[in-house]
């Protein structure tokens, strides 16, 4: 079982979609990994990549939320109508 690079949570799952694999972590990080890779080699991977270059994954996480929130379907049910209230008598 893989841990996470920056807090240790435990691998949780990994999912295969559309020719590649993400790992989850309880933390939901979730990086995308070559499908091919061993448990070594992915451990490696954990330990050297991320922690270099981490603050540029979280940022293009954030980035891309805040398109989905803005711009994407979340930005267009943020912005609907609001509900009416009802009338209590």
């Amino acid at each position: 079982m893989l841990s996470c690079p920056f807090c240790g949570a435990p691998e949780t799952a990994r999912l295969d979609l559309e020719g590649s694999r993400f790992l989850v972590f309880g933390c939901q990080f979730t990086p995308k990994v070559d499908p091919s890779w061993t448990d070594p080699e992915l451990a490696q991977h954990l330990k050297s990549d991320f922690p270099a270059t981490g603050s540029e994954y979280f940022r293009g996480v954030c980035d891309r939320l805040h398109l989905y929130v803005t711009r994407g379907a979340g930005g267009r049910e943020l912005q609907g109508s609001p509900a009416v209230p009802r009338d209590p008598s």
